[in-house]
This record gives C-alpha cells, sequence and structure tokens, in this order.
C-alpha cells in the first residue's frame, strides 16, 4: 500500500509540469464554458421563439470539439514522433489535417440538422422545420469552425516551439473555444430563418456545397486526409447522433433545471469538464499506444492506471472549483441558486460519475481501436465526448435529484 502510493506520488512529480500545464488548460476552460454558461441563460427567448433548438445545443457544441479535439490530438501525436511541422505545404501533416477538419466541418454540420428534427420527429418533440434546422446548424458550423480551428492550429505550432505537452492541453482549451464560440454562432444563425425565400436558399446552397466539398475530399489524392476522413465520418455521424440523443434529455427536462435557473449555467462548464478531462485521457494513451509503451490487454496496466490517477486528480479539484464559479457567476447575473453547497455537492457527485464513465470509454475505445489497426487520435476525441455529453446530462440530473433541488 504503501509502495503504492509512493510510486504515484513520484509519478505525480515526473509529471508535475505535465500536471500543472493541464490545470492550467482546464481553470480556462472552465471559465471559458462558464462564460457559455450564462450566455445560454441569456438567450431563452430564442430558445422558445425556436422550438427544438436546444436538441441542436449539445450536439453544434460538441463537434466543434469533436472535429478540432481529433486535429490537436492527432498534431500532438505527431509532435511527440517528431513528425510535425509548421509548414503550409500541400503534402505536409498540418496541411491536410486541416484539410480533414474543413470537410468535416462541412459535412458534418448538414447531418446534424437533419439528425436533429428527425429525432425530434420519432421522440414527438415540436420543433422547428429540417431547412431551419440545416441553416441554423451549417452557418453557426462555418463561423464557429473559423474561430476554433484557427485556434487549434495555432495552439500547436506554440506546443511545439515552446516544448508544451499537447496531449494535457489541447482537449480542453478547444472544447472551451468551441463552447464559448457555439452558442453566439447558434444565436446569430437563428436570425437566417423564417425568412422567405432566403433561409430555402441558404439551406439549397449549403446543402449543395458540403456534399460536393465532401466528395472531394474522400476523393483527394492526399493520403492523410483520405485516410482522417473515412475513418471520421462514420464515427462523426455516430458521435451527432449520441449528442443529439443528450439534447432530446436536456430538452424533455428543461423544467427541472429551471427550477434554479443556476443549473443551467451549470450545464456548459460541467459538461465541457467532463468531456475535457476524458479527452486528456484519451490524447495520452493514443500517443502511449503509437510510442509502443502502453499494451492492449483488457485489464489496464500500471502506466494506464498511473494515467488514471491524473485524470482523477483533475477531476477533484476541477469540478469542485466549477460548482463554486456557477454559483457565483449566477449570483451576478442576478439567476436563482440552491446554494453553495448544493451546487459543489451535485457538481462533484455528478462529476464522479461522468468521470469514471470517461476512464472506461476512453481506455477500452483506444485499445480496441489500436488493436484494429486505426488510429485512436482519430476515435478517441469523438467517442468520448460525444459520449460525456450524453453520460453527463444524465450524472447532472442524478446528482440533482439525489440533492432534492429539484423533482
Amino acid at each position: 500500500m504503501r509502495g503504492g502510493i509512493g510510486r504515484l506520488l513520484a509519478y505525480w512529480r515526473a509529471e508535475r509540469r505535465t500536471i500543472a500545464q493541464g490545470f492550467a488548460a482546464l481553470l480556462i476552460s472552465s471559465l471559458g464554458s462558464l462564460i457559455a454558461g450564462v450566455a445560454l441563460g441569456s438567450i431563452t427567448h430564442t430558445l422558445d421563439r425556436l422550438p427544438g433548438l436546444l436538441v441542436l445545443l449539445p450536439a453544434a457544441i460538441g463537434m466543434r470539439g469533436n472535429i478540432f479535439g481529433a486535429l490537436g490530438s492527432r498534431l500532438g501525436t505527431s509532435i511527440h514522433t517528431g513528425l510535425f511541422a509548421p509548414s503550409r505545404q500541400r503534402e505536409g501533416i498540418l496541411y491536410q489535417n486541416i484539410y480533414a477538419a474543413t470537410v468535416l466541418t462541412f459535412s458534418i454540420s448538414l447531418l446534424l440538422g437533419v439528425l436533429a428534427k428527425t429525432l425530434s420527429v420519432a421522440f414527438g418533440i415540436t420543433s422547428i422545420s429540417v431547412v431551419d434546422f440545416a441553416v441554423i446548424s451549417i452557418l453557426a458550423g462555418l463561423l464557429s469552425s473559423v474561430v476554433v480551428g484557427a485556434f487549434t492550429v495555432a495552439l500547436s505550432i506554440q506546443a511545439h516551439r515552446r516544448g508544451w505537452d499537447l496531449d494535457s492541453v489541447a482537449a480542453p482549451l478547444i472544447t472551451a473555444a468551441g463552447d464559448i464560440v457555439t452558442i453566439p454562432s447558434l444565436f446569430l444563425a437563428s436570425f437566417a430563418v423564417g425568412i422567405h425565400w432566403v433561409t430555402p436558399s441558404i439551406a439549397t446552397i449549403a446543402a449543395a456545397g458540403a456534399t460536393v466539398i465532401t466528395i472531394r475530399g474522400l476523393l483527394t489524392d492526399l493520403t492523410t486526409t483520405r485516410r482522417v476522413l473515412r475513418q471520421s465520418l462514420p464515427l462523426l455521424i455516430l458521435a451527432g447522433a449520441i449528442d443529439v440523443f443528450a439534447g432530446l434529455v436536456l430538452e424533455q427536462r428543461l423544467e427541472h433545471f429551471l427550477v434554479f435557473p443556476a443549473l443551467l449555467v451549470l450545464v456548459p462548464p460541467f459538461l465541457e469538464a467532463a468531456g475535457a478531462l476524458g479527452g486528456i485521457l484519451s490524447s495520452r494513451l493514443a500517443s502511449k499506444l503509437h510510442l509502443g509503451v502502453l499494451s492492449t490487454r483488457g485489464r489496464p496496466d500500471s502506466l494506464a492506471m498511473l494515467d488514471f490517477s491524473i485524470i482523477v486528480l483533475f477531476a477533484s479539484v476541477t469540478f469542485t472549483l466549477t460548482g463554486v464559479a456557477a454559483h457565483l457567476a449566477s449570483l451576478l447575473v442576478g439567476r436563482a441558486s440552491p446554494g453553495i453547497g448544493d451546487m459543489i455537492g451535485i457538481s462533484l457527485l455528478g462529476g464522479a460519475i461522468a468521470t469514471l464513465s470517461a476512464i472506461g470509454v476512453a481506455y477500452y475505445t483506444a485499445v480496441a481501436i489500436f488493436r484494429r489497426g486505426l488510429d485512436p487520435d482519430n476515435f478517441g476525441i469523438p467517442l468520448i465526448t460525444s459520449s460525456m455529453d450524453f453520460i453527463g446530462v444524465i450524472a447532472l440530473a442524478i446528482a440533482i435529484v439525489a440533492a432534492g433541488v429539484a423533482p
């Protein structure tokens, strides 16, 4: 027992720079997602005007993290393996990955609009038309992706130059950037719907453009781009469906969160933290698998367990601060809160459920994918972030009911 604790502390000391970078990234991302939470609380009139828009919200936010988090993970691995170069050459790692991310943004944004409408109808939820969903999803996707994509590339270049561990900072920072940018982008895109002839025209042009760009990307002569697209598209469709289900859960239980509006403010930073923690672990495991220092056994080996311990350490601090910050932010903007004790308790209990789930999903996904000769950098982030959106919403709902602050 004492030897195990000693080894754990020794590993934390050896990884202290990475842990410090991870904490800094998580702190920044949590604050950013808190801004997104406050923004979400301020567009309730838009949610009323466009029924069903909340169904699209987790998918729209999650997809920025799925696409660009995976981009950051791939670039992090290329840095570790010495293949990264900040070059604009068409055959270079950076160019090919940016090209793939651009194609995925167009194609998946279109699919999310269709999925949101299809599942809303299937579950009997009143919603806007499929044309409105498509316009909002594509326009918001393009607006937010320009910002998040530029941020991801700049972050990878700085990590390469300054020796940062991109695996520990990319997931939380990129996810937070997606949270902050996507909600205002959805709000801006919502003004393009309901306009006679204009909305259908935008939808037609956007859909045709997305289709052409996707086909060209799948047939490109760039090997890395083609491989990323062919591996990522089916997965991102699945991830989008999972995120839409998370949106359905929110839409159907929105009144529970509105008992205390502070709980709605808590949603984006809570889901971001859960996804970011899983993303950090997924990126670390992917790099170790590529480097050949991690086994692919069904039972995690000691190196994997030590990485798990870092995630638990991150989670214990992050979810405590998330509860405190959501309570204080709610008071500042005049939103009722059940109290700081309940907010911390809800965040910690829900966070514990989400973190244990994230560890299991991240590890077994990485191992299963690597065994099949596929790249876990392409699969890990999308699967973990979409899974944590869905599991995180359920975990948060369980914690709220357990705390007795909402029916």
